[in-house]
C-alpha cells in the first residue's frame, strides 16, 4: 500500500478533538502515499470517526455505516472514535465494516497503512463497562500516555490545537471518561511547536482545545495548569504574532472552559494576553446548585459563575459568551428549571447549546431515580431554547446599539482628530510664514549693511587715492624747489 496508489475518505462526527485527530490521520495517510477524496464511492477505504456523547450519536454512527454500505458498496469501512468503544461489537457486525478501532487503539492508525492494519490481528480489547464499578476498575488499566497525534494543516480556516485528552472528573451523566480514558496533558513545548507550525502555514486563528482543559497539568515550562500553558504560549508567540507585532496578528480562541476556571487568576491571564480573542464558551450544564451537585459538578455554584462572568465583563466590555446546558437530568424539578432560566437571563449570552439528557451506559446517572420521560425533557428543552432565543435577540440588539454607539464615537473621534490636525496645520503654516518673513527681513538688513559697507569702502579708497596724489604732487614741488636752489631756473625747466 506504500507503493500502490490508493484513496481514502474520512467522515468525522462529534467534537473538535475528533476533528483534530481526523486531520492527523489524514496527514499520516498522505505521507504513506494515500490521496483523499470526498466521494466515498470513489475511495479504496472509508474512515468513520464517531461520537458517543448521547445515544443519538451512537445511532448516527450506525446509520452512517448503513448509508455508506448503500452508497459505496464494497468499499471497506474502518470505524473508530467513542462509538467504537461503546458499541464495538454491534458496529463490527454491520455489513461493510472491515475493522473497529476503539479510542485507545485509534493512534495505531497513524503507524501503518490502514488496510494492512485491518488484515493484521488486533490486540484483545477490554469490554466496555456496564456499571460505574466496572468503569472505575477499567480506568486503572487504561493507557495514561498522551496519544501521538500531530498536525501541520487543517481543512478549515480555524485549526484546532489539541493540548489535552481524557477526563478524570467523572460527571454523573458523562460517558466521555469511559470512552477516552483518564486526563492526559500534552507537553508545552509540543503545543508551542505545533502552534508556531500552524501560524507559519498562514493560519491566523487557532482553537485551543481538549476534553477537559481544567485538568491540564504538566511540570515542564512551569505549566501546572491551563492558565500557565496559555500564558506560556502567549509569552513565546505574541512578540512575533500578537496584536501590534504585525499587520495581520494571530489570535487564540479557547474551545471551552469550566466555570470554576474563571478565577481571579484566570481572568488576570486573559487580561495580560495579547493573543486571546474576547470569547468564552462555558460548560455550564445547569443553573441550579442542587442539580449541579447531583451531576457531581459541585466544584462551582451559579453565584460564583455569575461573579466570574462579571469579572470577565470588566476585562472585555464586549465579548462573545456561549454555554452548554443540559436539560432533563434525573430528579430535575420545575423549580430547578426556573433556577436555570434565572441564570440564563442573568448571563450576557450570545448563544447556547441546549441538550436533552441522554442516559449513557456505565454512568452514575443511568442508575439514578427520577428519570424524566422524553416528552417532559422535550418540553423543558423548548422552554430553554425560547429563553436562549430571547437572550440572543437581546444580545443582538445590545450589539447593534453598541455598534451604533461605537460608530458615533469613532466619527466624533475622527472629526476631533481632523480638527486637531487642521489646527496643527494652520499653526505650522503660520509659523513657517513668520519664519520666512523673518528670514526675508534678515536678508534685507544684511543687504543694506553690505551696501553701506561697500559705499564706505569706495569712499575710503577715493580719499586714499586723492591723498596719494596730493603727496606725489607735493613731493614733486619740493624737488623742483630744491633743484632751482641748486641749479637755477634752467634745471627746473628740464625737469
Amino acid at each position: 500500500m506504500h507503493d500502490d496508489f490508493w484513496t481514502f475518505c474520512i467522515l468525522t462526527f462529534g467534537c473538535k478533538v475528533n476533528q483534530y485527530e481526523s486531520q492527523s490521520l489524514r496527514e499520516a495517510w498522505k505521507r504513506m502515499g494515500g490521496a483523499e477524496t470526498d466521494d466515498p464511492a470513489g475511495a479504496n477505504l472509508i474512515l468513520l470517526n464517531t461520537c458517543a456523547v448521547t445515544a443519538n450519536a451512537v445511532s448516527d454512527a450506525r446509520q452512517a455505516v448503513r448509508r455508506l454500505q448503500r452508497d459505496a458498496p464494497g468499499v471497506p469501512i474502518i470505524v473508530t472514535g467513542c462509538a467504537a468503544e461503546v458499541a464495538r461489537e454491534e458496529l463490527r457486525a454491520l455489513p461493510g465494516v472491515a475493522a473497529v478501532f476503539g479510542q485507545d487503539a485509534k493512534s495505531r492508525l497513524l503507524a501503518a497503512p490502514p488496510l494492512a492494519l485491518c488484515a493484521s490481528e488486533l490486540p484483545p480489547e477490554t469490554p466496555f463497562p456496564a456499571t460505574p464499578e466496572e468503569a472505575r476498575a477499567r480506568a486503572l488499566t487504561r493507557d495514561r500516555s498522551y496519544p501521538p497525534f500531530r498536525i501541520a494543516a487543517f481543512r478549515r480556516a480555524r485549526p484546532v490545537l489539541k493540548v489535552q485528552d481524557g477526563c478524570s472528573h467523572g460527571c454523573a451523566y458523562c460517558i466521555v471518561p469511559l470512552t477516552r480514558g483518564p486526563a492526559r496533558s500534552r507537553a508545552p513545548q509540543d503545543c508551542l511547536l505545533e502552534a508556531r507550525r500552524l501560524l507559519e502555514a498562514g493560519y491566523r486563528e487557532i482553537m485551543i482545545s481538549g476534553i477537559n482543559l481544567r485538568q491540564y497539568a504538566m511540570r515542564e515550562e512551569g505549566c501546572a495548569d491551563f492558565w500557565d500553558l496559555l500564558a506560556y504560549l502567549d509569552r513565546e508567540l505574541a512578540p512575533e504574532w500578537g496584536a501590534g507585532a504585525r499587520p495581520d496578528p494571530a489570535r487564540f480562541r479557547i474551545s471551552s472552559v469550566e466555570p470554576a476556571q474563571l478565577s481571579e487568576r484566570g481572568v488576570a491571564v486573559l487580561a495580560a494576553s495579547r493573543m486571546v480573542c474576547p470569547h468564552l464558551h462555558l460548560s455550564l450544564q445547569s443553573g441550579s446548585a442542587a442539580v449541579l451537585r447531583a451531576m457531581r459538578r459541585g466544584h462551582y455554584t451559579p453565584e460564583a459563575l455569575l461573579e466570574a462572568v462579571g469579572r470577565t465583563a470588566k476585562l472585555w466590555p464586549r465579548f462573545g459568551l456561549g454555554a452548554d446546558i443540559l436539560m432533563g437530568f434525573p430528579g430535575e424539578s420545575e423549580e430547578h428549571v426556573r433556577e436555570t432560566l434565572d441564570v440564563v437571563r442573568a448571563l450576557p449570552l450570545t448563544y447556547a447549546h441546549v441538550f436533552p439528557y441522554s442516559s449513557r451506559p456505565g454512568t452514575v446517572a443511568a442508575g439514578l431515580p427520577g428519570q424524566i420521560a422524553k416528552a417532559e425533557r422535550d418540553a423543558e428543552l423548548k422552554k430553554q431554547e425560547v429563553e436562549i432565543a430571547k437572550q440572543k435577540l437581546d444580545a443582538e440588539i445590545r450589539a447593534q446599539a453598541d455598534a451604533e454607539r461605537y460608530r458615533q464615537q469613532q466619527e466624533a473621534e475622527a472629526a476631533l482628530f481632523k480638527r486637531q490636525k487642521d489646527a496643527e496645520a494652520a499653526r505650522y503654516e503660520q509659523e513657517q510664514k513668520a519664519e520666512a518673513e523673518m528670514k526675508i527681513a534678515e536678508a534685507q538688513k544684511y543687504a543694506k549693511e553690505q551696501e553701506a559697507e561697500g559705499i564706505a569702502a569706495v569712499g575710503k579708497a577715493e580719499a586714499e587715492a586723492i591723498r596719494a596724489k596730493a603727496l606725489a604732487e607735493a613731493e614733486g614741488i619740493d624737488k623742483k624747489a630744491e633743484a632751482m636752489k641748486k641749479y637755477g631756473e634752467a634745471a627746473v625747466i628740464e625737469m
